[in-house]
């Protein structure tokens, strides 16, 4: 299940920073992680050097965690952090930049008390310090199941024709993508039976929004929901009306393992499938149930199994039935989906996986602020690119059990037919070493050939801006020092033929404090740097979001 606040958009490239700048001062890594950031609520024009198409117009959204400590409380993990929403738009080959804090009902509380009064994912918030000893045993029990967050930290999600900043959970608050005002609260579960909901949906052609979320609390035990948001709702009359109102449910799937609902940030969409990948790295519901008591946080109730399996399920996006065969693969931890498409009658689908569930523990601030001259590498798990594929169309019953039934011939991934009629997957290694993957999202659901991200070189430390070939198996770099980028967004050019034809925006920051953050242009194609535009404002590192062309 995606749980709560686990928010690991950024985390790899944040992660580059953390051991690519150890050689850096330690007042400047904290400047980068943990110190508060300043809003920027006026925009602030930008110093462009080079050039900007003129087609590049609109805006690009960001979120990520930008306020760390409240009073004298401070938060234990650097996902917990309170959101700051930040916007770069591209006018006439201008940029201007400006952020705002989104106005949770999290935020609000923890500002009006002045110090953390809502857990979070790594901090757990306890009674008022200066209340008599029954005030604090009340509050305790009224608190043993505490309330989830709406500190949307994680991403930007456009449902229908508004814009919602999102977490793992099911409040989301909509934003103005303008002025980044907060506009208001929803709660997902007044319109469909959902405890959390991902942060990284799909859309298609028509405009439709799909997402997934866990329901935890329903008769026949917990499940995996699949939901529909139309592009536009009206009534009978022929209103407008808010489209998540007109949300329906696509199909749910039963959780293996009532006791131990399993983790996940994202899954996979083609043209005719919904792709979920139900993983090892679960939560304890025990655990979970009983935190409060022991005084433990949500982060420490979820567990991997390394000698459990990995299920993939199929599920028809029309009908909204799953596939019957088993398909199952070895353990691994994923957070995110490259894409995922259907050729000659195979689901073909790429994944970032990882041996393990330990990266999380590595933003804890107590780990983060060790000491930086320590060899971190050694102990972070290596992010691995990976194909896997389904012969979603073959003849279980024809063929002889032992037989791989994948036959495209551009791929070593293998569907091996099992004595009891499942096929168990392995995977084709595309790249390792690169993290927060992005496309052409007009190829999104489609076959595909390249893929952009953040990398790490250990030797010397840096990271990278990277787009991958996945027919190659090559790749192009951008890296500069003391420049730490963002997730890369490709945004196409008007009227492009080639995938890769339209720029790649991040924004970049430094330890470096006499040199400025700013945005980076690449020509997609080339990958060479066509422009900048530096910013005198305080910019903050984030984890994933969106870009808004402008229609007018």
């Amino acid at each position: 299940m995606n749980f709560g606040l686990l928010s690991c958009g950024g985390l790899f490239g944040l992660l580059l920073i953390h051991v690519a700048g150890m050689a850096e001062t330690a007042e400047n890594i904290e400047s980068a992680f943990w110190r508060n950031s300043q809003e920027s609520p006026e925009p602030v024009r930008a110093d462009v050097k080079g050039t900007i198409p003129l087609w590049l117009q609109g805006t690009l959204l960001r979120n990520g965690p930008g306020l760390f400590s409240i009073g004298d409380t401070s938060y234990n993990h650097w996902f917990d952090g309170l959101s700051l929403i930040h916007s770069f738009t591209f006018k006439d080959g201008e940029v201007y930049y400006r952020s705002k804090f989104l106005k949770s009902e999290t935020y609000k509380k923890n500002i009006a008390a002045n110090r953390i009064v809502v857990t979070e994912f790594g901090t757990l918030a306890y009674p008022d310090p200066c209340k008599n000893i029954f005030s604090k045993a009340f509050t305790y029990l009224l608190n043993t199941v505490p309330q989830f967050t709406d500190n949307n930290l994680v991403n930007i999600i456009r449902y229908g024709e508004d814009y919602y900043a999102a977490s793992e959970i099911n409040f989301i608050n909509q934003i103005s993508p303008s002025t980044l005002d907060t506009v208001g609260r929803v709660n997902l579960r007044n319109h469909i039976a959902v405890n959390l909901a991902t942060a990284h949906p799909h859309y298609d052609d028509e405009g439709n929004t799909y997402n997934m979320g866990t329901s935890i609390m329903t008769l026949t035990g917990p499940k995996y929901v699949i939901f529909k948001v139309p592009a536009s709702a009206t009534d009978q009359k022929g209103k407008k009306r808010p489209v998540l109102q007109k949300l329906e449910q696509v199909c749910s799937i039963p959780v293996r393992s009532t006791l131990y609902p399993s983790y996940f940030h994202s899954f996979g969409m083609t043209e005719n499938y919904i792709i979920f990948v139900e993983q090892a790295f679960k939560l304890d519901m025990i655990r979970l149930a009983t935190a409060y008591y022991r005084g433990e946080t949500w982060g420490k109730c979820l567990i991997y199994d390394k000698d459990d399996v990995t299920l993939f399920h199929l599920i028809n996006r029309k009908t909204g039935r799953a596939v019957n065969t088993k398909f199952y693969g070895d353990a691994f931890v994923v957070f995110h989906h490259i894409n995922a498409y259907e050729e000659n009658g195979h689901v073909v689908f790429d994944l970032i996986t990882y041996e393990d569930s330990g990266l999380y523990d590595t933003f804890y601030m107590a780990n983060l602020k060790q000491d930086f001259e320590e060899d971190a590498s050694k102990n972070i798990p290596s992010p691995i690119s990976q194909r896997f594929v389904i012969p979603v169309n073959a003849d279980l019953k024809a063929a002889p059990k032992g037989t791989n039934l994948v036959k495209l011939e551009d791929t070593s991934a293998t569907a091996v037919l099992q004595q009891d009629g499942s096929l168990y997957l392995t995977p084709d290694k595309l790249f390792e070493g690169v993290e927060l993957p992005g496309v052409n999202y007009k190829f999104n659901t489609k076959k595909y050939r390249y893929f952009y991200g953040s990398r790490v070189e250990w030797n010397p430390k840096k990271t990278k801006v990277t787009k991958v070939d996945t027919v190659t198996r090559t790749y192009l770099e951008w890296t500069e020092e003391e420049c730490y980028p963002s997730e890369p967004v490709f945004v196409a050019s008007p009227g492009a033929v080639d995938e890769d034809d339209g720029v790649i925006l991040s924004s970049v920051v430094s330890l470096n404090p006499k040199k400025p953050p700013f945005m980076l242009v690449l020509d997609a194609k080339t990958f060479k740097e066509i422009a900048r535009a530096s910013i005198n404002a305080s910019v903050h590192l984030d984890l994933h979001g969106l870009f808004i062309h402008d229609k007018s």
